[in-house]
């Protein structure tokens, strides 16, 4: 039966721990499996071999409800004959792993190292799906540009950056670490670890995180293409309102010199004693200023 090998634990004590731990598993990896998901310096994925055991830290990265990334936490121990899974929950209450997937693959006649490939894939599956779920996010955002204000397109454009700098953080460590399965990189004691058939698995699931870190470089690609998009339109934007001012301005300008001109009072200025002299004024501002906007109408410059 698989559940005489596997034996999954969520958020457990310490007493639970030893209670399942393979014999001769060192005090730092105990510690580490001991140690709280929510802490301020988050593990690196691995997987490595300690004599008579593997010990593994897989990180799983979620965007969130409110569109922040998270991680869920799974740690695991592998002797020759059995393998122990520890969940951590992640902090605020977020949910922990679910391996009912993995399970759910994985017959009664799996070895230890092809439940790890079960779980693996299923992660890599999860790593695909939040890549989809960013170029979803990325296309509302190509969407939004023309229509947002740029405030809001700053920062949903410095949110997804920083999220995808967070998902890269775990995929290629990950993705690393079955490269070094698929190379046959992991030994007991000079014995392999995993078999061939369970190596050719876990080139499946690198070739889907391959897939992930090669989708995850294309969406920074788009992020970047749309920020620079975004500062074409903020500085084109920049340049009409800068245009209609020196319209206005150009406009204001003639009148502005026949007010002046007249407004000096020299003595000899014949219309100051003409009885048409003030509408003669207006209708010059007037002409003067529907000619100007004619005109920038017809450049097509308003």
């Amino acid at each position: 039966m698989l559940a005489d090998r596997w034996t999954d634990l969520l958020d457990p004590s310490i007493e639970e721990i030893e209670a399942h731990l393979p014999q001769g598993v060192h005090l730092s990896a105990l510690e580490q499996l001991n140690r709280p998901s929510h802490h301020d310096d988050d593990p690196r994925p691995k997987l490595e071999a300690h004599g008579e055991y593997v010990f593994g830290v897989l990180l799983i990265a979620v965007v969130g409800d409110g569109g922040e990334v998270f991680y869920q936490e799974l740690n695991l121990i592998m002797s020759r004959d059995r393998l122990l899974t520890i969940r951590k929950s992640p902090a605020n209450g977020r949910a922990p792993y679910n391996i009912e997937d993995a399970q759910l693959s994985c017959r009664s006649s799996d070895s230890a190292g092809m439940v790890i490939y079960h779980l693996v894939d299923d992660i890599a599956e999860r790593y695909l799906d939040l890549i989809d779920r960013l170029d979803d996010a990325i296309e509302e955002l190509e969407d939004g540009i023309e229509s947002w204000e740029p405030d809001r397109v700053r920062k949903r454009i410095a949110q997804l950056r920083h999220d995808m700098l967070q998902i890269r953080r775990t995929l290629s460590p990950i993705r690393d670490m079955l490269r070094q399965v698929v190379d046959d990189r992991i030994e007991f004691d000079g014995e392999e670890v995993f078999t061939r058939d369970v190596e050719l698995c876990f080139a499946a699931a690198y070739d889907k995180m391959l897939r992930a870190s090669d989708g995850l470089e294309l969406s920074r690609d788009l992020v970047a293409s749309a920020r620079d998009y975004a500062q074409a339109k903020i500085a084109n934007d920049q340049n009409d309102v800068m245009k209609r001012l020196t319209v206005i301005a150009s406009v204001l300008l003639l009148p502005t010199f026949i007010v002046g001109l007249y407004g000096q009072n020299f003595v000899k200025m014949p219309e100051l004693h003409w009885q048409w002299g003030y509408g003669f004024s207006w209708g010059l501002i007037v002409v003067t200023t529907i000619g100007q906007v004619a005109f920038f109408k017809w450049r097509k410059w308003v």
